[in-house]
């Protein structure tokens, strides 16, 4: 029995997955008014991301329950104490994460989306799950509230948020990862710049693709100076 199989989160989490399920994208009008080609350059974009995520309000975006059961045993594997998640949404992957925490005994999650409607249905789902004393959202842009204030070492890291900034996030707690530590990082191959980097030899990570669109990694060291 763990905390991701019993009440309240394993009911919490169907429910979520099923409200998810019966949201369309398209037709949420301050998304159905852009074309195909207006939406992917705003999702690649570095400057402009904030734009379409903020049509995407009301939308959940969660993980699969693929990549979700995945995030827990990784947590779970390696005993995970303090992790990083760079978006939150509605909160799904960060039950998934923070039960793995309670089912190691304790630990520090935080978590980072900009959205401020999002940040309270997340932190609602929290709290219904029995989880909101192991995590920190912060609200805001992720680029400033994951500059500051992290944990001395970080055992995972979950990229979930705008595409484009991927590289940016992990550079921003690149230093603060301990050895072995693991990287995911969800639709990862919106972001083929970020997937190279991570699998050159010279970056310092082993990463390979997980499915279709998660990206693993492992922290082996320091970056090999060209």
């Amino acid at each position: 029995m763990t905390t991701l199989t019993t009440n309240p989160v394993a009911p919490l989490l169907e429910r979520l997955f099923d409200e998810a399920s019966k949201v369309q994208i398209s037709a949420i009008p301050a998304v159905a008014e852009l074309s195909k080609d207006e939406r992917d350059r705003l999702m690649h974009s570095k400057t402009e991301y904030i734009n379409l995520y903020h049509r995407l309000k009301d939308v959940p975006l969660p993980v699969s329950r693929q990549t979700g059961e995945l995030l827990y045993m990784l947590a779970r594997s390696c005993n995970a104490r303090n992790v990083i998640e760079f978006g939150t949404s509605f909160g799904i992957s960060t039950l998934y994460l923070a039960s793995a925490l309670r089912d190691n005994g304790g630990g520090h999650l935080i978590t980072s989306e900009f959205e401020p409607s999002k940040v309270e249905r997340a932190r609602g789902h929290l709290e219904e799950g029995g989880l909101l004393d192991l995590v920190d959202i912060r609200a805001g842009d992720a680029l400033e509230t994951l500059a500051t204030d992290l944990p001395d070492q970080i055992d995972l890291l979950l990229l979930d948020g705008a595409k484009a900034l991927y590289p940016e996030i992990l550079g921003l707690v690149r230093s603060r990862l301990r050895p072995g530590a693991l990287i995911i990082a969800d639709n990862a191959d919106m972001n083929p710049n970020y997937v190279a980097m991570v699998r050159s030899p010279a970056s310092g990570f082993m990463s390979l693709p997980f499915a279709e669109d998660v990206e693993l990694s492992v922290h082996i060291g320091a970056a090999v100076s060209e």
